[in-house]
């Protein structure tokens, strides 16, 4: 598997460009429009389950799952941005991740931040 499998993020040239800090050098806030999230909640597959119980008795990287993981953030992060771009927004400002545990069956991924206008300076 190449790196490309285990990466994410945007794309070079996004209409609705998403950071983790909290203000974009270069560019002035215009309006803010409030918190826009991306949500996706994936249950585990009992064959990947079991090999990473195998796999954690000896040690390693869980592949299978990171891969999983992986690409359930990309699909939270794509949501978070449909959202903001349905919203008027062209920037997403103090984005984050949060993973949790859902009901014992899954993991909950929500992709999050503060959807804002931005134009150059």
């Amino acid at each position: 598997m190449g790196i490309e499998e285990y990466g994410g993020g945007q794309d070079p040239q996004p209409d609705v460009l998403v950071v983790t800090t909290n203000d974009l050098p270069g560019h002035r806030v215009q309006e803010v429009l409030g918190e826009v999230f991306g949500l996706t909640v994936r249950s585990r597959h009992l064959g990947s389950q079991i090999g990473a119980g195998l796999k954690s008795l000896v040690g390693g990287e869980l592949r299978g799952l990171t891969k999983t993981l992986v690409e359930t953030r990309n699909q939270a992060m794509d949501r978070l941005v449909e959202q903001a771009r349905a919203r008027g927004a062209n920037a997403v400002l103090s984005f984050r991740f949060d993973v949790t545990e859902a009901a014992d069956v899954g993991t909950e991924v929500c992709a999050y931040g503060t959807a804002v206008v931005v134009t150059r300076e």
